[in-house]
């Protein structure tokens, strides 16, 4: 018994000893606990932008945009005089409900003509479209109960009666982008891409990593002595490798019957990006941390949390500044906005500029940090070798 007890005291020295192991068992619960907390914390969504169109300019338009406007769910990001470029404008300011208000609303609602309420819905995520729609369908019917019950009312209708009949303007929803409302379209392609951010980020993981804990960057700075070079060579299999999980993915796709088409060479490029930004940072934190396991406990802590801190399923816009800091630091939430744009929603290849731009960001920098740190371990190397040679 007391062996036993003996070694069982072993193994908590031997935990205890371990800086990285200590780190991740105690502190990966509360810094997960601590950063998911923080993006669901608000609990409900509210202030979701949306567009207004308002062609009739009128004293009930004006009214229901007022009213919207109290909404606590939803936000009137802008007012646009025609539905031109309604469209587009929706997709910069990430609103999921453009409302039509035509010309002649308010007329029609005074002459008894029933005008009609057009209600655009960007169906891509399904949580902010309903959300937003609830909303801005609740003040439609409750506008169409005031103004009908109100109307009869002067006419001498008991309240109790006309609380039972209106319907002074009607109201259609058009909804968009309807096949992710199939979670397939929706869940699987997110999910995906999140996976391969995280293959990537571990075998990059291993790269510097192993060179040094075999001994071998020696012999790899005699063959290769250029920074650059080095990360090159380090680089371009995974990124051809890449291409396998890529024609993987799309065998996926033909075997769900998924029609994902269109804008090929912009999710190409944003791809190829993406790839150079998520190998930045995996051969960045294996040159610094010289030994495999530790940097690979590392990237796992940084891709585990990263699809839900994307905004893919619940909007960044919903986060604390400093969560939404972070998860701007993360390729994936850019390269998931990339995939949303041109095959839910289908936009203009302008609109993916911004994420392209950030996704570059990432990698220029990291990639940089790796070429500077490599240099100096590579001049280091160098002078350990001409004093053994001497």
């Amino acid at each position: 018994m007391k062996k036993f007890i003996h070694l069982i005291n072993r193994e908590f020295r031997l935990f205890f000893s371990n800086n990285v192991l200590r780190l991740l068992f105690i502190g990966a619960p509360i810094l997960y606990g601590v950063l998911i907390g923080a993006v669901y914390q608000k609990g409900k969504i509210t202030d979701l932008p949306i567009i207004v169109v308002d062609q009739d300019q009128g004293p009930m338009s004006v009214k229901f945009i007022d009213m919207l406007e109290e909404t606590e769910s939803i936000e009137v990001a802008a007012v646009l005089p025609s539905l031109n470029d309604a469209e587009n404008k929706a997709i910069d300011e990430e609103a999921t409900v453009i409302v039509n208000l035509p010309n002649g609303f308010t007329s029609g609602i005074q002459q008894n003509r029933l005008p009609e309420i057009t209600i655009f819905v960007d169906a891509s995520n399904t949580l902010t479209s309903n959300t937003a729609l609830m909303a801005v369908n609740g003040v439609a019917m409750t506008m169409k109960a005031g103004i009908q019950i109100e109307s009869q009312m002067k006419k001498g209708v008991p309240e109790y009666i006309a609380a039972q009949n209106y319907e002074p303007f009607k109201t259609t929803i058009i909804k968009q982008s309807i096949r992710s409302g199939n979670y397939l379209y929706f869940m699987l392609p997110g999910v995906l891409l999140t996976v391969f951010q995280q293959v990537l980020l571990l075998g990059l993981a291993l790269t510097f990593a192993a060179e040094y804990e075999n001994g071998t960057f020696k012999e790899l700075v005699r063959k290769m002595p250029n920074p650059f070079g080095m990360l090159a060579v380090k680089i371009i299999p995974y990124m051809i490798m890449s291409i396998g999980i890529l024609l993987l993915y799309y065998g996926f796709s033909k075997y769900y019957n998924m029609i994902i088409g269109g804008a090929f060479w912009a999710f190409s490029l944003s791809t190829f990006v993406f790839i150079l930004a998520v190998c930045g940072i995996g051969v960045l934190v294996s040159i610094v941390l010289p030994n495999q396991l530790k940097a690979t406990e590392v990237l796992m802590v940084v891709a585990t949390p990263s699809f839900i801190l994307s905004g893919f399923t619940w909007p960044l816009s919903q986060m604390p500044a400093w969560v939404q800091f972070i998860a701007e630091l993360i390729p994936l939430t850019h390269y998931l906005k990339t995939f949303r744009l041109l095959y839910l929603n289908h936009a203009e290849i302008s609109h993916i500029y911004g994420p392209v731009i950030a996704m570059a960001i990432i990698a220029v920098v990291c990639l940089s940090l790796s070429a500077v740190i490599l240099y100096f371990k590579i001049r280091k190397t160098k002078i350990v070798l001409e004093e053994n040679t001497l």
